[in-house]
Formats: C-alpha cells, structure tokens, sequence
C-alpha cells in the first residue's frame, strides 16, 4: 500500500456537507482507505479571483494501492459527482481535491505533478498538511521551513469535524 496526501476545499454550498461527501466517496472506492484527515479551515480565495466565498480546507491521508493516475482519476470523478464544473481556473467550486503527494512518487506530466507543484506556496494546503505530519516532513517531501516562513493569517481553524467512519446516524 502507497500513502498519497489529498488537499479537499469547498467555496459554494454547504461546504462541510461537501466536503464530508468526498470523504465518504473516497471510502467507497475499492482499495483506498482513508485513515487521517487534518482539522477543518476556514480560508480566504488566492489567486487571480478572490471576489468568491471563503473556502472550507482539510488534508486527507490514503493508503492506496491505486495508480497515481487513477486515483486523480477517482478525484476528478468524486468531484464531478458533486458537481464541479470547470469554468474558470481558480473560481468558485463546489468541491477541488488535489493530489498533493504520492508516497515514493515525483511526476512532471501534463495531466499529474507530485509533489503538487504550487503547494509550498499555498497556506491553505501547508496548514492541513501540518496537522497530519507536525514533524514538518510528508511522504519524502520536507514543508516544515517553508510553512514557518508562510504568512498564514488567512487560515482559520474552525470548529468542525470531518468523519473518517460512518455512525449509525449516517445510515
């Protein structure tokens, strides 16, 4: 089994709904499990667009033993299924999941980079990340200096909770 770090975020919606959806999506699909997720931020848009509603982001770690193409297959298809509609390149989005890191993979193809290639820029990404690696150090890919050196006022915790496990309420 390869571990593989997933960024999720959500601007439109109910962001928590669509975000514990992926969740519950990912664990549907055969021979993926997902066994951490980071606490839930709040942050506000980067990049070229930033009149959009705040984003809800977490990191989610997977034990895979899927492709690294196939699982931002599956990523593109869970968000498809929520809804996604890709229109602008940084705009509003029901649901963005990224392959951040792919255990013992680097990729610099067209469709699949890894490590992502704008990460270490990201707070938003760096926050979560730090929640499931403290030390800093994720899958062979070393973040610590680069988070401390990040201005991550733009990153709120906030008080929800995603759930890796379904409760006899979710049934």
């Amino acid at each position: 089994m390869n571990q593989v770090v997933l960024g999720i975020g959500s601007n439109l919606g109910d962001r928590l709904a669509n975000l514990q959806s992926a969740i519950d999506m990912l664990r549907r699909v055969p021979k993926v499990d997902v066994i951490a997720v980071s606490r839930v931020y709040e942050t506000e848009p980067v990049g070229e667009i930033t009149e959009q509603p705040a984003f809800l982001n977490a990191a989610l770690l997977l034990e895979t033993d899927l492709s690294p193409r196939t699982v931002l297959g599956v990523c593109l298809g869970i968000e498809a299924a929520a809804g996604r509609i890709r229109t602008v390149r940084g705009g509003p989005r029901v649901l963005d999941l990224d392959v951040l890191l792919y255990e013992n993979v680097k990729s610099d193809s067209f469709e699949l980079m890894l490590p992502h290639p704008r990460m270490h820029e990201r707070a938003f990404v760096l926050v979560p990340l730090h929640d499931l690696f403290p030390g800093g150090r994720a899958l062979g890919y070393n973040f610590g200096s680069r988070l401390r050196e990040t201005d991550t006022s733009g990153v709120q915790e906030t008080l929800y909770t995603l759930k890796l496990e379904e409760t006899e309420d979710d049934i």
